[in-house]
């Protein structure tokens, strides 16, 4: 799927020297950035809609001491 972006020129221009230092194409490093950038934003994002059902009362919350029994942890 092909996508268009627009970059800052300053952002521009530290893309370009990285990829002239380093003999990488540009589309390889956003390709990096993205997929780097995107699991952190997934955790973030989607945590803080769990947080959110937490403090409605409508995401079920256990103790760390039922974790524990229900594990077999404290035998």
């Amino acid at each position: 799927m092909a996508t268009s972006i627009r970059l800052a020129p300053e952002i521009e221009k530290r893309l370009d020297f990285l990829a002239t230092r380093t003999g990488r194409t540009k589309a390889y490093y956003l390709r990096e950035i993205i997929e780097r950038g995107l699991a952190d934003m997934e955790d973030y994002y989607l945590a803080s809609e769990v947080l959110e059902r937490v403090r409605k009362g409508q995401e079920q919350v256990y103790s760390s001491e039922d974790v524990r029994k229900d594990l077999g942890l404290d035998d």
